[in-house]
């Protein structure tokens, strides 16, 4: 099944994949650049099945990977650098199939793959490189004017990753939404929030019933 598209790219623009690789949830981001302007694509998550072997599991996250590659051509892919602790060494190391998953279909399909240490991505988005996730996510919805109720913190880190290598590499100074006001609107932040406590993320996803 296909995410919806969400947005179009101009002549000349530059298309950014984010990805936050997991094996439960995988979000994507894809945004497009242009001159100094950012626009959405599309973003989602990809959720393998639950309760089934990990090499079918990560199978199902190849492919779909591998689909939106080959529908995006971007110029680039980006993921966070490993990071592990010591609390939680069976997460990272699950969290490294899935990632691993997303370097090969990246490298198979001919994309530049480039990481960034999370404390950057989140100082390029807020300013603050020990933001929360519900920091992070409305700078997204302010950097791109936009918020889409079924966007889980999975897709909103995958964009944010896309729009801070847009701000780090080639495009320091983009003149994005996020300019025009101080602060995200209310009825915005609003509309993400509900949609997330209710939909539970469930648009724009790939392997979910």
């Amino acid at each position: 099944m296909r995410p919806p598209e969400t947005g179009a790219r101009g002549p000349g623009a530059r298309v950014i994949l984010g990805i936050d690789p997991g094996l439960n949830a995988t979000g994507y981001g894809v945004i497009a650049v242009s001159g100094q302007r950012l626009a959405l694509v599309t973003a989602g998550e990809i959720r393998p099945p639950r309760g089934r072997p990990l090499p079918e599991r990560l199978q199902h996250l190849h492919r779909a990977l591998s689909e939106l590659l080959k529908r995006q051509q971007p110029d680039a892919v980006i993921l966070e650098m490993v990071f592990t602790h010591d609390d939680y060494v069976n997460t990272a190391a699950l969290m490294a199939h899935a990632r691993g998953v997303a370097c090969l279909a990246a490298q198979q399909h001919g994309a530049a793959l480039v990481e960034y240490p999370p404390a950057r991505v989140k100082k390029a988005l807020t300013g603050h490189g020990a933001a929360t996730k519900d920091q992070v996510a409305r700078m997204v919805v302010q950097w791109l004017g936009c918020a889409n109720p079924g966007w889980s913190f999975d897709a909103t880190d995958a964009l944010a990753l896309a729009i801070a290598h847009a701000h780090m590499a080639g495009s320091p100074h983009l003149s994005v939404r996020r300019r025009r006001t101080r602060q995200v609107p209310a009825a915005l932040h609003g509309l993400l929030m509900a949609g997330r406590r209710q939909v539970g993320g469930q648009a724009a996803r790939w392997g979910a019933k």
